[in-house]
């Protein structure tokens, strides 16, 4: 997927006049939103469970080089093949060599981030192989040539009715909104790619060094397919993946179905270990796992390693007012909402996505929504502050706060400019007393949507001096 990242603002005013999106992302948001409550209501300590979860993903980032080995270690013991990727580049490489080594033609895929953020798919069909998603969502959107809006639900943005006028542009499907409907009609279109694929690809949610297991966590079985019915099974997974224990696992399922879809566990929770063996003579012949790094260590040795501990539930996307209202293509790249606009700018360069860390509104509602309690908040003012350092910052807003500073830490300039701001704003005020528009080009987008309080007849300074008098 190109990055966008710094058409945040004019993408974000389209996406607000879409009215199809806005149905979208009102239904959408708000199920994904309630489920969640929902779940964890049930949790005898939420906090507590999120804590636990916390700390297993700190753990395994500061142990990260050792429990990567022993993951390593332990599923080469049964049969798999482990190689390591630095960047995306370098892991696409990889997998064309390893089609070419099986003859592989036809490939298909399970739901992946990782594959979306290093563009595997382009790379493959580069290669002259066919690629087919197989994840409902990342279907639809691979048919009508779009790309996913949510970490966990790629159709974030289209309604059923979009997805009926697809079906029956694309697939020649009699139209239909009954979801079971189009759901059993994709399923027959796929379970045909399933029997004829020669590669199946996957993603990781977790990978456990303690067993040298891969787990995969789905609800419609498809990553189970990708991962046992083709010959040659390749899992593609971000080094911070791994955790230490199966335990730490038990924990981090629990919170992330919960978190993602709302429900106690997804309907598929797929453990893999290797290749099929004497013992154990189901699943693939040859199984390999691409360790991708593309950026990952290096942000571990900042302050912001605590965003490596994301387990892409997408919780932080759904409780954001901010996605809630402009979806995620507006953010410009794979990851979008809250830590998208952490990553993007970490992985890809803080100004090739100088608009991010500006679009939140820091209420906290990511933090508060997140099973693994990462500061979003806290990293985004971090980021901000590295712009303005940096000089990325726009000229009239890095004016703007410097004239603020000067005006706050100076007793005669914060008290003229207080006069200045009620004098201004009492005479603007409309009838209600509310001032409906100002004039100031950086302040006038405020009152694009809103309406403005006027200042105080009286500053705090004034009524105290009265007080003070009166005494």
């Amino acid at each position: 997927m190109e990055l966008k990242a710094n058409a945040f603002a004019q993408a974000a005013t389209i996406a607000l006049e879409d009215i199809q999106l806005q149905t979208a992302l009102r239904r959408g948001t708000h199920n994904a939103y309630s489920a969640r409550l929902r779940a964890m209501s049930e949790v005898t300590d939420a906090d507590a469970l999120r804590q636990q979860a916390r700390a297993a993903k700190l753990r395994a980032l500061r142990n990260l080089p050792e429990l990567l080995e022993r993951f390593e270690a332990n599923i080469v013991q049964r049969g798999a093949t482990v190689l390591w990727a630095e960047d995306g580049e370098a892991c696409n490489r990889l997998v064309v060599e390893i089609a070419r080594q099986h003859a592989v033609q036809r490939v298909v895929k399970s739901k992946s981030m990782a594959t979306e953020e290093i563009n595997l798919n382009q790379a493959l069909e580069a290669a002259g192989l066919s690629v087919i998603e197989t994840d409902l969502g990342e279907y639809i959107v691979q048919l009508d040539g779009d790309s996913p809006s949510h970490i966990v639900m790629p159709i974030m943005h289209k309604t059923r009715e979009q997805v009926r006028d697809l079906f029956a542009e694309k697939l020649g499907m009699a139209p239909s909104d009954d979801p079971e409907q189009l759901t059993a009609f994709a399923r027959q279109k796929l379970r045909e790619a399933f029997l004829s694929a020669e590669m199946g690809i996957t993603g990781a949610n977790f990978l456990i060094a303690e067993t040298g297991t891969v787990a995969i966590v789905t609800n419609e079985g498809n990553g189970r397919m990708c991962s046992s019915l083709p010959p040659v099974h390749v899992v593609i997974a971000g080094i911070e993946k791994v955790i230490e224990s199966v335990a730490d696992f038990a924990t981090l399922v629990q919170l992330l179905a919960r978190s993602a879809t709302g429900q106690r566990l997804t309907s598929y929770v797929h453990l893999m270990g290797g290749a099929a063996g004497p013992d154990d003579p189901d699943g693939p012949s040859h199984m390999y796992v691409i360790l991708l790094d593309n950026g990952r260590s290096r942000i571990r040795e900042t302050e912001y390693a605590e965003a490596l501990a994301c387990i892409r539930c997408g919780a932080c996307l759904n409780a954001c007012p901010v996605y809630q209202k402009v979806g995620g293509h507006a953010y410009g790249w794979v990851y979008s909402g809250p830590i998208g606009a952490v990553i993007t700018p970490l992985l890809e360069g803080i100004a090739n996505a100088a608009l991010l860390p500006y679009a939140s509104s820091l209420c906290g509602a990511c933090r508060t929504a997140c099973p693994v309690a990462i500061d979003i908040p806290g990293m985004l003012l971090r980021l901000r502050a590295e712009l303005v350092a940096e000089g990325e910052a726009a000229p009239a807003l890095s004016a703007g706060i410097a004239a603020w500073a000067r005006a706050m830490a100076t007793p005669l300039l914060y008290e003229l400019g207080g006069a200045a701001a009620r004098l201004a704003t009492r005479a603007m005020a409309s009838a209600n007393g509310q001032v409906r528009h100002l004039p100031i080009p950086l302040l006038g987008n405020w009152t694009q949507n809103r309406d403005f309080p006027p200042f105080a007849p009286k500053s705090f300074r004034q009524l105290w001096r009265e007080r003070q008098c009166e005494s």
